[in-house]
């Protein structure tokens, strides 16, 4: 079996070289220094070191460490461990903690928020029935498209053509699907009840894989991870929507004087601005729990003046109220509006902080900030550095969030738990639109345009500089002005040229966010008062920019945007009443992808004004709606589609009580197996104080999975890898800490069987045995009566069985994240 090699020197480790595996060579490992690499065995010499159990005092080789990290790593303590780190580390830490009958009105709250996000979905999506839906109508298809059949899965839609059923000499319509080992034909009735649309957020939208007709496993696996990972969204959001109504703040008082402020309005205020104010006064006056409002309307629809309203109420209690835009040319726009507003209030102090400023200038903001000299502050994320400290902030508005970077949005976020906040957006990320649809956020709906408003013309087509001469000649013979936008400052030179040669007489200027400040500044200043005609710019007109002269944009390489940035800067246009012109350009259609082909083709449908919501959802249809605390925007959604992922998302969110665990406490958890392992008196010997440690063991499990999962790494990382009887020691107290995160009471045995004892529901039951990897313990668990039973091919020994049910807790346990717990 093994050929002996020249015996060493002794400083040198002994080398056997061998054919079996490693893992052979593990399970006869008998507490002899044994270090297995490749195909040998090395025994580690001991000379002026103690080494038992694999543990060295003065410090293990190099070769040693790389092997006990091997080990540490198919450790089945490590892989729960990092687990326990990925799923816990930051909600299950600071998770809202309540008892039971708080938490019976909280989730009821719940359920009637989701309700009322419900009832703001489109009409357009509400069936005969007036229940909501998201399956497709066969009729809407065409060949080629994919759909999802709830029971059989991924197919392709192929045609709908009329055929003669058995027993029947009557024609009737059946829908024909394409699988990936066979045709399938069912009525468009029963089609109708069973096909979703299936959209998938990338850039193919095209499955990996077509199902199979004969084999449906697959497909539920897939139905079973994408119900997991909804249920863990499901968790995520009552976890947010819980924390919000745990905070609290005194209503605002209700100001006489918001009348007189509000009579400064120039405009009549559209049926949906009243309704807007409306709901943002009830949340600041007769609610104690902090505002989180979306106020989602086309640009020039209002949605400053429901800010300014807010603004007030909230200055007006002796409050400061940051308005936080993406672009410094915005954050102006904003503050030259909010300043001529507030200007008959000489006691109200308008700042704007932006890198327009000297050093000396920043200074004196911060300090006036810091000391309350101002009661609000516009600028852009520099408002959310270290530096800017508030002296007794009370309302953030946030203009175009979605223009924000990852770590701006969750200083966004983490504002939201103890100030209330206002979201103005013309397209909201799919993220933001889709807390709004589940009513964990509330969201005022500005659709309905100002009567002086009128539709933007617009026009799609392969890019040509006749079009563009053409375009701009007919804007500046009715003495109008332009937008050229394109998405990098590279090119910007080369445009300019082009137009100083067609339109020699114009003045024509170049913006860009690299240009030093008093440029930009002085360059935005000369359009806005219409001394330069045409604007070449990148994005950085994007939002809020209201030029009531500017009405014709030419957007060129429109495939490089996004369907919100293309919305956005079309509505840079057409702000007053005369008939505005978007002309997209493109370079070549046979180069666009599949998704900027789409998100073209949803651009031009939606032309009318009012339509950003909608767009929205058609970009969340696009996209994918994502994660709620990720930055990845497809989510889980892959697995079933966006559709059926909706309606399965709706679904859990009407029945949440119905996936909820009940934990027990610690100590009441009986684990009846007579295993006391007698640790080795060197390892004993090794430890500084092992009854201490021990102790310390067993109150970390006590406290929670988390503080048990430090407990042992931070044992590791000070005495390396444990032997064999602390492991199954330590595996004793994570089995009893994981019975009580569960709801299981006592753990015993008999025969081949295993019992446990337990207080959960079937739901629950299902849904932790349906996300187990393991087919093996997967298939051995039944739920009888309060009795979880397993029933093995053959009696084991003791170690051994425990080491089976640690495998079959923690997989148990791994679902916990998609389970409600209080």
């Amino acid at each position: 079996m093994a050929s002996l090699h020249p015996i060493p020197d002794i400083s040198t480790p002994l080398v056997f070289k061998f054919s079996s595996s490693p893992r052979i060579w593990r399970l006869f490992n008998l507490g002899c220094p044994w270090q297995v690499r490749n195909k040998n065995i090395w025994l580690v010499p001991i000379t002026h070191a103690v080494y038992t159990a694999g543990l060295s005092v003065a410090g293990p080789t190099k070769l040693a460490k790389r092997t006990e990290k091997i080990e540490l790593e198919n450790d089945p303590i490590s892989v729960l461990n990092e687990r326990i780190r990925r799923d816990y580390s930051k909600r299950e830490v600071s998770r809202t903690v309540m008892d039971s009958k708080e938490a019976d009105k909280y989730i009821q709250l719940v359920k009637e928020q989701q309700q009322r996000g419900l009832q703001k979905l489109k009409g357009d999506r509400e069936s005969k029935e007036g229940s909501f839906s998201y399956k497709v109508d066969p009729y809407t298809l065409r060949s080629g498209d994919y759909v999802v059949h709830k029971r059989v899965g991924i197919g392709r839609f192929v045609g709908i053509k009329f055929d003669v059923p058995k027993n029947s000499t009557e024609p009737i319509e059946y829908v024909f699907i394409e699988y990936a080992d066979g045709m399938a034909k069912l009525p468009v009735k029963q089609a109708s009840r069973m096909l979703y649309r299936y959209s998938l957020p990338n850039e193919k939208k095209r499955p990996r894989a077509l199902s199979k007709l004969s084999d449906t496993s697959v497909w539920e696996r897939r139905k079973i991870k994408g119900k997991v990972a909804i249920q863990k969204m499901v968790v995520d959001l009552m976890e947010l929507y819980l924390h919000r109504l745990k905070q609290r703040r005194p209503p605002y008082p209700k100001s006489p004087a918001i009348a007189t402020f509000a009579d400064q309005f120039p405009y009549e205020p559209t049926p949906d601005q009243k309704k807007a104010f409306i709901d943002v006064e009830r949340d600041l006056t007769e609610r104690e729990t902090p505002m989180d409002r979306l106020i989602c309307g086309d640009v020039g629809f209002g949605k400053t003046e429901v800010a300014l309203r807010a603004i007030f109420s909230v200055i007006s209690a002796g409050k400061q109220a940051m308005v936080l835009a993406p672009t410094i040319v915005l954050a102006k726009q904003h503050f030259d509006v909010i300043s001529e507003r507030f200007s008959k209030y000489p006691n109200t102090k308008v700042g704007l902080l932006s890198r327009f400023q000297t050093k000396a200038e920043k200074e004196e903001y911060l300090d006036m900030i810091k000391h309350g000299n101002l009661n609000i502050i516009v600028g852009t994320h520099s408002l959310l550095g270290n530096r800017v400290v508030y002296n007794n902030l009370g309302l953030l508005v946030v203009d175009e969030e979605q223009r924000f970077g990852v770590k701006q949005k969750e200083k966004i976020a983490s504002f939201k738990t103890s100030i209330d906040v206002l979201t103005l957006s013309a397209t909201p990320i799919p993220r933001t639109l889709y807390l709004a649809l589940t009513g964990f956020r509330d969201a005022s709906l500005m659709s309905t345009p100002p009567p002086e408003r009128v539709p933007i013309k617009t026009h799609l087509s392969a890019f040509s500089k006749d079009k563009v001469i053409s375009a701009i000649k007919y804007e500046l013979d009715r003495s109008g002005q332009v937008f050229y936008v394109l998405p990098r400052i590279k090119g910007l030179e080369d445009v300019m040229g082009f137009l100083e040669q067609s339109f020699p007489n114009v003045e024509i200027a170049i913006a860009h966010g690299k240009q030093y400040s008093k440029q930009l500044e002085d360059t935005m200043e000369k359009f806005a008062q219409g001394e330069i005609r045409i604007l070449i710019c990148t994005n950085i007109v994007e939002s809020g920019l209201d030029i009531q002269n500017a009405n014709t944009i030419i957007v060129q390489d429109v495939q490089q945007f996004g369907l919100a940035q293309l919305y956005q800067l079309r509505g840079r246009v057409g702000r007053a009443d005369k008939e505005a012109h978007a002309y997209l350009f493109y370079p070549d259609k046979s180069l666009l992808s599949d998704q900027a082909r789409e998100r073209l083709v949803a651009l031009e449908e939606c032309r009318e004004l009012g339509q950003g919501f909608q767009l929205a959802e058609r970009d969340m249809g696009i996209r994918g709606f994502g994660t709620i605390f990720g930055e990845q925007q497809t989510g889980d959604v892959g697995n079933v589609g966006i559709d059926l992922f909706f309606e399965m998302l709706f679904e859990s969110l009407s029945k949440v009580e119905d996936h909820r665990v009940i934990s027990v406490p610690y100590q009441s958890v009986q684990v009846d197996m007579n295993i006391n392992p007698h640790l080795p008196s060197d390892y004993i010997n090794y430890l500084e104080n092992p009854m201490e440690i021990i102790n310390e063991a067993e109150r970390a499990a006590e406290k929670d999975i988390w503080s048990l999962m430090q407990f042992t790494e931070n044992l590791r990382r000070q005495y390396g890898k444990e032997p064999y009887s602390m492991e199954i020691l330590l595996k004793k107290l994570y089995v009893r800490r994981m019975a009580a995160d569960i709801g299981i009471t006592r753990i015993y045995s008999s025969g081949k069987m295993v019992l446990m004892k337990s207080n959960m529901n079937k739901k629950v039951f299902k849904l932790m045995t349906e996300s187990m990897v393991s087919d093996m313990h997967r298939n051995s668990l039944v739920l009888e009566g309060d009795q979880i039973k397993a029933e093995l091919l053959l009696e084991l020994p003791r170690e051994q069985l425990l080491n089976w049910i640690f495998q079959c807790l923690a997989e148990l346990h791994a679902s916990l994240p998609a389970l409600i717990k209080y």
